[in-house]
Formats: structure tokens, sequence, C-alpha cells
């Protein structure tokens, strides 16, 4: 089963804040799932994943901003058992 979450050409300003707006949600969720009951193993791992979540959506806003016109932007959550 598919979700298609986004499927358009954007402004580059719109499309850095759907995407910035997705990675907040999943950097939550994972700030969210810290708890101190939580293994450090566990919290290592989601700390990790922020850090890479907030690096390359640094480097994307560093790519889009010198993009004249709009972009495509196709995302879709394909889920399976």
């Amino acid at each position: 089963m598919n979700l298609q979450l986004i499927k358009g050409q954007f402004q580059p300003n719109d499309a850095v804040e759907i995407i910035t707006r997705m990675v907040d949600v999943k950097i939550r969720y994972h700030e969210g799932k810290i708890t101190s009951e939580s293994a450090e193993e566990d919290i290592k791992m989601r700390e990790r994943r922020i850090k890479q979540l907030q690096k390359e959506l640094f480097e994307l806003r560093q790519y889009m901003e010198d993009k004249p016109g709009k972009i495509s932007l196709n995302s879709t959550i394909t889920i399976s058992t």
C-alpha cells in the first residue's frame, strides 16, 4: 500500500517550507521517544538520527536557495508487511 504525500512543483521557498515541516515532525517523533527509561543505546541512536536529519536539512536548504524556477517534489510512503 502506498500513501502519496507530496507530488507537484513548488517555488523553492515553498518546497523548503514543506520539507522543513516534514523533517521537524520526524525530529519531534525521535525527541518524544527519548525518556528517562530509554536505554542509553536507544538514546544515542535517536540523537544521531536527529543530528543527521538536521544536517541533511541544512544541506538541502543550501542546495535549494540557488535554484531558479520551480522545484519538483515527490514523496510516497510505501507500507509493507
